[in-house]
Protein backbone atom coordinates (compact mmCIF):
# COMPACT_ATOMS: atom_id res chain seq x y z
CA UNK A 1 0.00 0.00 0.00
CA UNK A 2 2.87 2.32 0.86
CA UNK A 3 4.61 1.61 -2.32
CA UNK A 4 1.55 2.21 -4.54
CA UNK A 5 0.61 5.44 -2.35
CA UNK A 6 4.40 6.98 -3.61
CA UNK A 7 3.60 5.95 -6.96
CA UNK A 8 0.28 7.50 -7.05
CA UNK A 9 1.68 10.79 -5.33
CA UNK A 10 4.87 10.44 -7.72
CA UNK A 11 2.81 10.24 -10.71
CA UNK A 12 0.54 13.17 -9.38
CA UNK A 13 3.44 15.45 -9.03
CA UNK A 14 4.69 14.56 -12.30
CA UNK A 15 1.04 15.20 -13.66
CA UNK A 16 1.39 18.54 -12.76
CA UNK A 17 4.92 19.94 -12.78
CA UNK A 18 5.87 17.88 -16.42
CA UNK A 19 6.21 20.96 -19.19
CA UNK A 20 7.06 20.23 -22.90
CA UNK A 21 7.56 23.17 -25.01
CA UNK A 22 5.08 22.65 -27.86
CA UNK A 23 2.72 23.64 -24.88
CA UNK A 24 3.42 27.37 -25.02
CA UNK A 25 4.66 27.28 -28.91
CA UNK A 26 0.86 26.24 -29.73
CA UNK A 27 -0.43 28.81 -27.92
CA UNK A 28 1.94 31.53 -29.18
CA UNK A 29 0.51 30.46 -32.60
CA UNK A 30 -3.08 29.88 -32.02
CA UNK A 31 -3.37 32.85 -30.85
CA UNK A 32 -2.49 35.39 -33.91
CA UNK A 33 -4.81 32.52 -35.93
CA UNK A 34 -6.84 33.29 -33.42
CA UNK A 35 -7.18 36.94 -34.72
CA UNK A 36 -6.23 36.77 -37.85
CA UNK A 37 -9.46 34.57 -38.14
CA UNK A 38 -11.83 37.09 -37.05
CA UNK A 39 -10.67 39.05 -40.04
CA UNK A 40 -10.59 36.08 -42.49
CA UNK A 41 -14.26 35.29 -41.79
CA UNK A 42 -15.37 39.40 -42.43
CA UNK A 43 -13.22 39.55 -45.87
CA UNK A 44 -15.43 36.14 -46.80
CA UNK A 45 -18.56 37.58 -45.62
CA UNK A 46 -17.99 40.99 -47.32
CA UNK A 47 -16.88 39.19 -50.61
CA UNK A 48 -19.93 37.06 -50.64
CA UNK A 49 -21.85 40.06 -50.24
CA UNK A 50 -20.26 41.68 -53.52
CA UNK A 51 -21.41 38.64 -55.75
CA UNK A 52 -23.48 40.02 -58.82
CA UNK A 53 -26.88 39.71 -57.76
CA UNK A 54 -26.58 39.22 -53.70
CA UNK A 55 -27.49 42.67 -52.87
CA UNK A 56 -30.42 42.47 -54.93
CA UNK A 57 -31.39 38.93 -53.16
CA UNK A 58 -30.25 39.53 -49.47
CA UNK A 59 -30.22 43.31 -49.04
CA UNK A 60 -26.62 43.32 -49.03
CA UNK A 61 -24.18 45.90 -47.59
CA UNK A 62 -23.47 49.02 -49.73
CA UNK A 63 -20.89 50.23 -47.00
CA UNK A 64 -17.78 49.10 -44.89
CA UNK A 65 -19.80 50.37 -41.84
CA UNK A 66 -22.66 47.92 -42.47
CA UNK A 67 -21.31 45.31 -43.50
CA UNK A 68 -18.96 44.88 -40.49
CA UNK A 69 -22.41 45.45 -38.81
CA UNK A 70 -24.23 42.89 -40.18
CA UNK A 71 -21.27 40.42 -40.09
CA UNK A 72 -21.18 40.73 -36.43
CA UNK A 73 -24.83 40.15 -36.23
CA UNK A 74 -24.29 36.78 -38.71
CA UNK A 75 -21.29 35.56 -36.60
CA UNK A 76 -21.48 37.00 -33.12
CA UNK A 77 -20.90 33.87 -31.33
CA UNK A 78 -17.93 32.87 -33.25
CA UNK A 79 -16.34 36.38 -32.69
CA UNK A 80 -17.12 36.18 -29.06
CA UNK A 81 -15.64 33.01 -28.69
CA UNK A 82 -12.24 34.11 -30.72
CA UNK A 83 -12.29 37.16 -29.04
CA UNK A 84 -12.48 35.30 -25.37
CA UNK A 85 -9.64 32.66 -26.64
CA UNK A 86 -7.13 35.63 -27.81
CA UNK A 87 -8.00 38.08 -24.48
CA UNK A 88 -8.79 35.48 -21.96
CA UNK A 89 -7.51 31.44 -22.92
CA UNK A 90 -4.12 33.43 -24.25
CA UNK A 91 -2.69 35.19 -20.88
CA UNK A 92 -4.32 32.21 -18.68
CA UNK A 93 -2.36 29.74 -20.77
CA UNK A 94 0.66 31.20 -20.93
CA UNK A 95 0.87 33.44 -17.30
CA UNK A 96 -1.82 32.43 -15.13
CA UNK A 97 -0.99 29.12 -14.75
CA UNK A 98 2.84 29.34 -13.85
CA UNK A 99 4.23 27.14 -16.36
CA UNK A 100 1.77 24.30 -14.34
CA UNK A 101 -0.63 21.99 -16.32
CA UNK A 102 0.61 20.86 -19.87
CA UNK A 103 -1.11 17.81 -18.94
CA UNK A 104 -4.45 19.53 -19.10
CA UNK A 105 -3.62 22.45 -21.97
CA UNK A 106 -2.65 19.47 -23.56
CA UNK A 107 -5.98 17.73 -24.00
CA UNK A 108 -7.24 21.20 -24.21
CA UNK A 109 -5.85 21.15 -27.88
CA UNK A 110 -7.41 17.95 -28.60
CA UNK A 111 -10.79 19.77 -29.49
CA UNK A 112 -8.63 20.84 -32.47
CA UNK A 113 -9.05 17.49 -33.64
CA UNK A 114 -12.35 17.76 -34.85
CA UNK A 115 -11.41 20.41 -37.29
CA UNK A 116 -10.19 18.68 -39.96
CA UNK A 117 -13.47 16.81 -40.63
CA UNK A 118 -15.13 20.41 -40.22
CA UNK A 119 -12.94 21.82 -42.94
CA UNK A 120 -13.01 19.44 -44.94
CA UNK A 121 -16.71 18.93 -45.09
CA UNK A 122 -16.85 22.62 -46.15
CA UNK A 123 -14.35 22.45 -48.91
CA UNK A 124 -16.24 19.11 -50.28
CA UNK A 125 -19.67 21.40 -50.46
CA UNK A 126 -17.59 24.28 -52.31
CA UNK A 127 -17.00 21.18 -54.67
CA UNK A 128 -20.80 20.35 -54.78
CA UNK A 129 -19.55 16.96 -53.52
CA UNK A 130 -22.16 16.61 -51.05
CA UNK A 131 -23.95 13.59 -52.16
CA UNK A 132 -20.39 11.96 -52.43
CA UNK A 133 -19.60 8.41 -49.95
CA UNK A 134 -16.57 10.71 -48.60
CA UNK A 135 -19.12 13.63 -47.41
CA UNK A 136 -21.25 11.30 -45.74
CA UNK A 137 -18.39 9.58 -43.89
CA UNK A 138 -17.05 12.99 -42.72
CA UNK A 139 -19.93 14.12 -41.63
CA UNK A 140 -20.05 10.73 -38.91
CA UNK A 141 -16.48 11.41 -38.17
CA UNK A 142 -17.47 14.91 -37.33
CA UNK A 143 -20.17 13.94 -34.96
CA UNK A 144 -18.19 11.63 -33.31
CA UNK A 145 -14.92 13.77 -33.52
CA UNK A 146 -17.07 17.04 -32.36
CA UNK A 147 -18.92 14.92 -29.39
CA UNK A 148 -15.77 13.26 -27.93
CA UNK A 149 -13.19 16.36 -28.40
CA UNK A 150 -15.37 18.92 -27.34
CA UNK A 151 -18.41 18.20 -25.78
CA UNK A 152 -16.75 15.27 -23.68
CA UNK A 153 -13.52 17.39 -23.37
CA UNK A 154 -14.51 19.62 -20.24
CA UNK A 155 -16.09 16.71 -17.98
CA UNK A 156 -13.05 14.88 -18.60
CA UNK A 157 -10.86 17.42 -17.39
CA UNK A 158 -12.93 17.67 -14.39
CA UNK A 159 -12.67 14.24 -14.11
CA UNK A 160 -8.87 14.26 -14.38
CA UNK A 161 -8.48 17.14 -12.07
CA UNK A 162 -9.78 15.02 -8.98
CA UNK A 163 -8.07 12.48 -9.70
CA UNK A 164 -5.31 14.12 -9.17
CA UNK A 165 -6.26 16.17 -6.18
CA UNK A 166 -7.63 12.70 -5.01
CA UNK A 167 -11.23 14.54 -4.32
CA UNK A 168 -14.65 13.68 -5.66
CA UNK A 169 -15.60 15.34 -9.21
CA UNK A 170 -18.11 17.31 -7.30
CA UNK A 171 -16.07 19.32 -5.27
CA UNK A 172 -13.33 20.43 -8.03
CA UNK A 173 -15.15 23.35 -9.29
CA UNK A 174 -14.84 24.19 -5.56
CA UNK A 175 -10.69 24.23 -5.83
CA UNK A 176 -10.21 24.68 -9.43
CA UNK A 177 -8.16 27.99 -10.01
CA UNK A 178 -10.99 30.49 -10.97
CA UNK A 179 -9.40 30.93 -14.36
CA UNK A 180 -10.56 27.40 -15.01
CA UNK A 181 -13.61 27.45 -14.16
CA UNK A 182 -14.48 30.67 -16.02
CA UNK A 183 -13.23 29.08 -19.14
CA UNK A 184 -15.27 26.08 -18.94
CA UNK A 185 -18.22 28.01 -17.98
CA UNK A 186 -18.22 30.20 -21.32
CA UNK A 187 -17.14 27.64 -24.03
CA UNK A 188 -18.81 24.22 -22.72
CA UNK A 189 -22.06 26.14 -23.27
CA UNK A 190 -20.75 26.77 -27.31
CA UNK A 191 -19.54 23.51 -27.97
CA UNK A 192 -22.96 22.30 -26.46
CA UNK A 193 -24.70 24.81 -28.32
CA UNK A 194 -23.30 24.08 -32.21
CA UNK A 195 -23.16 19.91 -31.80
CA UNK A 196 -27.05 20.07 -31.09
CA UNK A 197 -27.43 22.17 -34.43
CA UNK A 198 -24.97 19.39 -35.89
CA UNK A 199 -27.26 16.40 -34.35
CA UNK A 200 -29.96 18.83 -35.53
CA UNK A 201 -28.68 19.33 -39.13
CA UNK A 202 -27.99 15.44 -39.15
CA UNK A 203 -31.77 14.71 -38.20
CA UNK A 204 -33.04 16.85 -40.65
CA UNK A 205 -30.83 15.20 -43.74
CA UNK A 206 -31.81 11.54 -42.37
CA UNK A 207 -35.22 12.99 -42.98
CA UNK A 208 -35.28 14.12 -45.93
CA UNK A 209 -33.14 11.59 -47.57
CA UNK A 210 -35.69 8.86 -46.75
CA UNK A 211 -38.74 11.12 -47.98
CA UNK A 212 -37.09 12.05 -50.92
CA UNK A 213 -35.96 10.15 -54.24
CA UNK A 214 -31.81 10.12 -54.68
CA UNK A 215 -32.43 11.88 -57.64
CA UNK A 216 -34.56 15.07 -56.82
CA UNK A 217 -32.77 15.50 -53.47
CA UNK A 218 -31.99 19.04 -52.70
CA UNK A 219 -29.18 19.58 -49.76
CA UNK A 220 -30.81 21.71 -46.72
CA UNK A 221 -28.75 25.29 -47.05
CA UNK A 222 -30.17 25.96 -43.26
CA UNK A 223 -27.33 23.75 -41.49
CA UNK A 224 -27.85 20.59 -41.93
CA UNK A 225 -25.26 18.26 -41.84
CA UNK A 226 -24.72 17.58 -46.09
CA UNK A 227 -23.64 21.11 -45.30
CA UNK A 228 -21.08 20.77 -42.60
CA UNK A 229 -20.24 23.86 -41.29
CA UNK A 230 -23.25 26.04 -41.69
CA UNK A 231 -24.02 23.22 -38.97
CA UNK A 232 -22.14 25.57 -36.83
CA UNK A 233 -23.00 28.68 -37.68
CA UNK A 234 -25.50 29.60 -35.18
CA UNK A 235 -27.09 32.91 -36.75
CA UNK A 236 -29.16 30.62 -38.66
CA UNK A 237 -31.41 29.28 -36.01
Amino acid sequence: PLKGCGVEISCSIKWRYSKHWLTDSYILFATPYFAYDIYAMFLCYWHKQQVKGHEEKEGGVRSVGAAVWGYLRQELFMVLHHVFMVAFCCPASLLWRQGKGDYFQGVLFLAELSTPSVSLGKVLIQYKKQHTLLHKVNGVLMLLTFFSCRVLLFPYLYYAYGRYASIPVYKVPLVAPWQCNLGAALLWPLQLYWFTLICRGALRLLTRHSNSPPDTFKADSEGSLSNGITALQPNRH
